[in-house]
């Protein structure tokens, strides 16, 4: 992985944000990064909180989604809301940073502390709050592919 720097050069004259990238070669990591910032978005996300009234949540905040029957329970830092959408439909609504580990379960890659591979093949992972949530065998290939390819979510 190249190092990279970052920097920031005030221009009066410049009316919004120019960014550019300077390397040897437009390789995986230089792509990787122009999309990025490129496809940089949150979603907001109108959920329940615990007395049943609707709020906003950022998409950035949450930790993890879990299935309880027909409600999604959303784990964030401030506490835990609730949602009628369907998992799937919160899937494909957030962000790459979130990967699915089971048939009930989506991830927020960006708060996980580690992944814990076992001999047995199962996989713990541990969030950054302490958290911890066990991804399903059968999903386990298809992590492994995903994180494969993002070093940025293996630190």
């Amino acid at each position: 992985m190249k190092k990279i720097n970052i920097r920031f050069e005030q221009d009066d004259n410049e009316q919004g944000i120019d960014i550019v990238i300077r390397a040897s070669e437009q390789d995986a990591q230089v792509s990787a990064l122009i999309e990025k910032l490129t496809q940089q978005r949150y979603e907001r996300l109108t959920v329940l909180d615990g007395d049943r009234c609707p709020c906003v949540i950022e998409e950035s905040d949450i930790i993890f989604i879990s299935s309880e029957g027909k409600q999604m329970r959303i784990i964030t830092e401030a506490g835990i809301y609730t949602a009628k959408q369907s998992l799937q439909s919160l899937e494909k609504l957030l962000g790459r940073s979130f990967l699915r580990i089971s048939r009930f379960e989506l991830i927020n890659l960006v708060k996980v502390r580690k992944y814990d591979f076992t001999i047995i093949g199962t996989l713990r992972i541990e969030f950054k709050n302490g958290m911890e949530t066990w991804a399903s065998r059968r999903y386990i290939p298809l992590i492994r592919e995903r994180l494969s390819g993002e070093e940025e979510y293996l630190c």
